[in-house]
Formats: C-alpha cells, structure tokens, sequence
C-alpha cells in the first residue's frame, strides 16, 4: 500500500514538472490558431496588462495577420505529400494496419501537435474486440500526459510515464474491472463516494498540493478521473537454462518454491540477475488502486511512444515558439500603420468654444465627428469662427518597410521559405531556379522531419512486434 502511494506521488510530481511545458503549449497554440494579443507585461505602475489592453489604452485598435498558422499548413502539407502519402509500408500486415486505423490521419495531426509544442505522443497497445485481439493507435494530448526528466533524445532513460484519463463508468469498468462483477461494484462504490473530501485527504496525506493540482486529481465535466502510471521496476531473478530441452527460463527470487526446483535439477544452470520490467497501475484519484499488472505486450514497454523536440537539457523549444516574437512585430506594425492611416484621414479639429452650439458638449461634437458623414452643427454668434479641419501627411514612417522586413525574418527563422509556401518567384527567374529554392527550403526542415519519421518508425515497430 505504502509502495503503491509513492508511485501515486512520484506520478503527481512528475505532472507538476510538465507545467512549464503545458503552460507553453497554450501559448504556442494561441499564436497559431490567432488569438495573438493576451501576452502579459507590468507597466511603470505595476499594473499588470495584456498586449491588446496596451494598445486600446493609446487608442489604436488591435490587429491580426496571423502567419503562424500558414506556416503550420504549409510544414504539415509538405510532409504528407513528400513523406507520409509518397512512403507506403512494405510489410503487408503492416499496410494493413495503418489503412485499419487510419495512421496517416493520426500522424498528421500528431505534427501538428509535434510543430506547436515540440511533443508527439502516442499511445500503442493490444486491445481485444468482440475476443479478437487487435493493435490500437490514438494520440495522447499533452495536456493529459506526464513524464519525468528525461535527457535521453530517445527516451530511454524514463523511469515513470503516464496518463490522465476522463472516462465514463462504463468505460472504466472495461479497464479495470476485469470481467468480475463484484470488482466493477467496487470501482463504482469509490466514483459515488464524497471524492472531493477524499482527494483533500489523499493529498494531505502524501505532501501533494491538492489546490495548485486541481487539474491532476479531477476530471472536467460528469466523467469520472483515473491515473495510468507506468514505472519501471527492478527484481531480481534466477535465469535457468535447460540443457537438455534447450530453454531458457526467468525466474523471479521470490518464487522459492521454483527457484529451489530448478537449482536442484541437474539439468539446469542457473544464474543470478537483475530484471527491469515496466509496472503498469491505475489508481482513483482518492488514491484507491484500481489495478496493477505487467507489461504483457512485446518487448515488455510501456504503450507511449514518444519525441521531443528538440530535446536539450531536458527542455522542449518547439518550431512555432522560435516565430512568435517576428508574429508580434507583424501585428503591432499592422496596428501601427492602421492607426496612422485613421488619424492622416481624420485629421485634427480646431472647434472654437464660441462655435458651441446650444445643447451641445463636448462629447456630442466628439462624437459626431468620429463618424463618417457625421452631421456637425456650430453657432457662430458673434465672430465667424467656425470648425477647422488639418490633415497632414505623416506618411507610414517607414512602417511598411518595417513589415515586409519581419516576414522575410520570419521566413529565415522558421525555414519555411515564400518558396516552399508556393509563392510566385520574381519575374525572370527560370524554373529550375525555383525549383532549387523550393528544394533549399525543405532542407531547413530535414532535421526536424527526420525527426518526426524516425517517431513513426518506433511505432510502427511496435505494431510490427508479436
């Protein structure tokens, strides 16, 4: 039981340290999918403010031309047509696979995810259907998933991997319950019990912040939380060959009984040794286990497969965060010149206090001009001071420059040239010219492509394994 807690602990720990990773992520997908203005800064009064409240506050409404996500489209398009669509798996049971659970479509998502965050996970594992077994495949959100430090660029120095899972009853009875029964009335009796009392309690007890891990503990929506931990575990083993039917056989320490038989069998050498193999729990998140096994499948793994990138000193930089601070020049640039444009059109009003005419205020004239057409009345009386517009040409201060020059840096920061986007070339240049640039283009992304390739082949030799 006590064993059991820890693990439960070390998950929870290993979740908090994906925080700064989770807390990228938003942003990183923020700026693709547009919503571009809600970075944060402190002002000389130590007023905390939002990008876009800055620019509402001197007046000017903000802009988006949102370049990210175009070339998000243009990596992920360029990568199925060259890599995915053009690659078809030799195997046949392999081919068959993948059309069965359309890999194709999951991988293309999965480098969505792999360009926003610089994290790809997916979840392998033998299920059984109607008593058929089979492979299934899903992606596994980076919200939902948890690792500890790893340095490995393979992963293979990890300890401790999981998943958070929000499922209905029915779903979880068919994960834990086994087939019994009176097990299945058990996990329902935990789920229909005070669970926001318990999870203080649980986590009180094993020195977790139950406040600041909301997220870990309780599930969104009438779903109920379950924590898949997966850590690997050593024992030790006697390794028994049978020289006369030429076998070789594992044998954990603990199961005396065996161990005295085969170091009593002539036949047999044995010797000692120690043994990894990946532990798979799930708990409640009242800290109730709801199952414990091995890992069954081929070669004794955990289910996730997994790659960050790029992976430096345990820390994640994905594609789409190097091309955020070009992305918030653009916009302010944009904003800029818009607002200069207003203000060139509108020009300044000289309105004389005595033109006033009666009933109005200030905020009626102030009004009454900001609009287009707006009708504006004024009283001469006794002079013939009457509104004055001027208008003067500012000009754009060099602003339209300024942008063109942040698109071309983007392009050279992210790699992903006008070229590779399909852009026309400059007139006079031949094909085979434009032809070279576009292959050049892709060369800037090789790295990061072999990269998610060699995450594909990891799964799909996982699917290959019997």
């Amino acid at each position: 039981m006590e064993n059991n807690l820890k693990v439960l602990l070390d998950a929870y720990h290993a979740w908090m340290r994906c925080a700064s990773l989770r807390a990228s992520r938003a942003r990183n997908k923020r700026f693709t999918y547009g919503d571009q203005w809600l970075d944060t800064f402190t002002d000389r009064d130590g007023d905390t403010l939002t990008d876009g409240q800055r620019m509402v506050l001197r007046g000017t409404q903000p802009l988006t031309n949102n370049l990210l996500r175009q070339l998000v489209r243009t990596v992920v398009g360029r990568y199925r047509s060259q890599v995915i669509d053009a690659a078809s798996p030799a195997d046949k049971r392999l081919s068959q696979t993948v059309e069965r659970l359309q890999l194709d479509e999951l991988d293309s998502r999965a480098l969505e995810e792999f360009l926003i965050s610089g994290c790809a996970v997916q979840r392998v594992e033998r299920v059984t259907v109607l008593g058929k077994p089979q492979w299934q495949v899903d992606n596994v959100n980076v919200n939902q998933f948890f690792i500890d430090s790893v340095l490995d660029p393979r992963g293979r120095d990890c300890r401790l991997v999981g998943q958070l899972h929000d499922l209905t009853v029915a779903e979880l009875l068919r994960r834990v319950a086994g087939g019994s029964r009176r097990r299945a009335q058990w996990v329902r009796r935990l789920y229909s019990e005070q669970v926001s009392q318990r999870i203080a309690q649980l986590a009180t007890s094993i020195g977790a912040d139950a406040m600041s891990g909301t997220a870990f503990w309780q599930a969104g929506g009438a779903r109920c939380r379950a924590i898949e931990v997966w850590t690997l575990e050593s024992r030790e083993v006697l390794v028994c060959h049978n020289r006369r039917t030429a076998s070789l056989t594992v044998v954990p320490l603990s199961q005396s009984r065996e161990v005295k038989r085969m170091r009593q069998d002539p036949d047999v050498a044995t010797r000692w040794d120690v043994e990894c193999r990946w532990h798979c729990r799930w708990f409640s998140p009242m800290g109730d286990l709801l199952l414990h096994s091995e890992a069954s499948q081929s070669p004794g793994q955990h289910p996730f497969v997994t790659k960050f990138y790029p992976l430096i000193d345990g820390e994640v930089h994905s594609f789409v965060e190097g091309a955020i601070d070009q992305q918030k020049q653009v916009n302010r640039l944009i904003t800029m010149v818009n607002h200069i444009m207003e203000a060139s059109a509108k020009g300044v009003l000289l309105f004389p206090e005595t033109a006033l005419p009666d009933g109005f205020t200030w905020r009626d004239v102030r009004r009454a001009w900001s609009n287009a057409g707006g009708l504006l009345p004024y009283d001469p009386r006794e002079s013939d001071a009457r509104p004055e517009q001027i208008v003067t040409n500012t000009g754009d201060a060099g602003a339209y420059e300024m942008i063109e020059l942040q698109m071309r840096l983007l392009e050279q920061v992210s790699g992903v040239s006008g070229a590779m986007q399909g852009h026309s070339g400059l007139g006079g240049n031949s094909a085979s010219l434009y032809e070279l640039q576009s292959q050049n283009a892709v060369i800037a992304l090789t790295d990061l492509f072999d990269t998610f390739t060699a995450f594909r082949t990891r799964r799909n030799q996982l699917l290959m394994a019997v």
